[in-house]
């Protein structure tokens, strides 16, 4: 055996530099995370963007974004009409990275020609990041997560 099909990472060799580069480019096409959500939301004037909750009522109630419009999936055939417009593009959350609602919110929207893109972490990145977040009670606020961002810092610096 040779040492790249012997070491797990190289088993299958990198894309070569122009095949990943196009793949990147078009993962940020589809992709944005929340301190870039945040960030935007937090700037003076219109983000440019609606950002959708696309999870149920009783998850809406537990916690979402400050601004953000509910929109559960199953019901964006339906609503999405009367609430968005086509015009703005619309970025979609659900729970965390290990929920998939966001992107099929995402899907369903871009079926009904809406330019969109999913929010990378979710509502428990916003909350592990130290982002305000509203519930049925009130508004909230929780201690960044040193583990999902820097405590001292505005930023990670990527």
């Amino acid at each position: 055996m040779s040492a790249t099909t012997a070491n797990p990472v190289l088993r299958v060799a990198p894309a070569p530099s122009a095949e990943a580069a196009a793949y990147f480019r078009a993962s940020l096409a589809f992709h944005t995370d929340v301190s870039d959500v945040a960030a935007a939301l937090a700037a003076d004037g219109e983000p440019g963007f609606v950002l959708v909750d696309c999870r149920s009522t009783e998850s809406w109630d537990q916690g979402h974004v400050p601004g953000a419009v509910h929109l559960p999936t199953a019901l964006v055939p339906e609503q999405a009409p009367r609430l968005l417009d086509p015009a703005v593009p619309v970025v979609t959350y659900c729970w965390g990275p290990g929920c998939d609602g966001a992107k099929r919110a995402a899907l369903a929207l871009a079926e009904l020609g809406y330019r969109v893109k999913e929010m990378l972490g979710g509502f428990e990145y916003w909350v592990r990041e130290g982002f305000a977040h509203e519930t049925w009670q009130g508004t909230g606020r929780r201690a960044v997560d040193p583990l999902t961002s820097p405590v001292d810092a505005a930023d990670c610096g990527c």
